[in-house]
């Protein structure tokens, strides 16, 4: 299931904490609620999923979005670079990987993140036109063993009319999530093109954010938040210039992080902002540890 009201509450006061430390240090604002500060775990692909539970720990993380890459085969996962000998081959495994997979290995990740205070916001899965059906249904088994109502899906335009068929089904959110690819009119990347992929479907059809690849394509985050923050289930928070521009250290982008925040924490809308580490730095638990402390000075100031 998804969040419930109690624990909104308790991830709105545990959710930025004390930085590099193996314990949890919560604050809270006298006037405003703070904004909950989560993590997209492909922000810490360069480990295994336990490695990445203990990155969390440190860094005081109580609320993430699971990347699909560390609930599958991590080594059968997409990469840049691969032949198309390693695609196929990697391929392969991962569909035999899925059509042997139990639910009670599901069940056992999602203990592990409990065990480590970590709640599970959203599963994060990837569906494109050639998507199989059990594939495709294998996702909300997998978020619904997971216990998170919500699913966020670097998917197509077209697709989504097969993916309302199962949300509806096991009543989980799915949001769509955007890149900056403006050229490609199936991919999620315009404010238009959010439009085309939830018209006509079930309220179960809704947003995932991602700020800074909105900034990339020179659309206004704050504006499109502002006017449809009731469909968004989730930000990704990352920083990147203009003009399909880099992605670059929180702060040294064209990213409205800052007003992004502060208009969500203003107005105490639900909307978890979930760091994506993708700018080139130096260790990847340093580098979050800055992504974090940047979004917790602004939630602060």
């Amino acid at each position: 299931m998804g969040l419930t009201r109690r624990e909104w509450s308790k991830l709105m006061l545990t959710s930025v904490v004390g930085l590099g430390m193996p314990f949890r240090r919560s604050f809270a604002l006298s006037t405003q609620a703070p904004v909950v500060i989560g993590l997209q775990t492909y922000s810490l692909r360069d480990r295994s999923l336990e490695e990445a539970i203990k990155a969390m720990v440190q860094l005081g993380i109580t609320s993430c979005e699971l990347w699909e890459g560390h609930v599958e085969p991590l080594e059968l996962q997409w990469k840049r670079n691969s032949t198309s000998a390693e695609t196929s081959r990697n391929k392969e495994l991962l569909t035999a990987w899925r059509n042997e997979l139990q639910m009670s290995s599901i069940s056992a990740i999602r203990e592990k993140l409990s065990r480590a205070g970590i709640k599970i916001q959203a599963y994060s899965a990837t569906f494109k036109d050639n998507i199989s059906e059990h594939d495709l249904e294998l996702a909300f088994k997998i978020a619904q063993a997971l216990g998170t109502d919500t699913l966020t899906s670097s998917a197509t335009v077209s697709v989504m009319k097969r993916v309302d068929v199962y949300a509806r089904q096991y009543k989980i959110k799915v949001g769509m999530h955007n890149h900056a690819h403006v050229d490609k009119p199936n991919e999620f990347a315009t404010p238009d093109s959010f439009v085309r992929g939830a018209a006509g479907l079930s309220e179960y059809i809704k947003i995932n954010l991602d700020i800074g690849h909105f900034t990339a394509a020179n659309f206004d985050a704050v504006a499109f938040i502002r006017e449809h923050h009731q469909n968004i289930v989730c930000l990704h928070l990352k920083d990147r210039k203009r003009d399909q521009g880099a992605n670059l250290p929180f702060g040294s982008g064209d990213t409205p992080i800052a007003d992004v925040l502060r208009l969500v924490r203003d107005n105490n809308w639900p909307i978890p902002a979930n760091i994506e580490y993708e700018y080139n730095g130096a260790d990847t638990v340093t580098e979050l540890e800055k992504c974090i402390s940047y979004c917790q000075q602004i939630i602060k100031s």
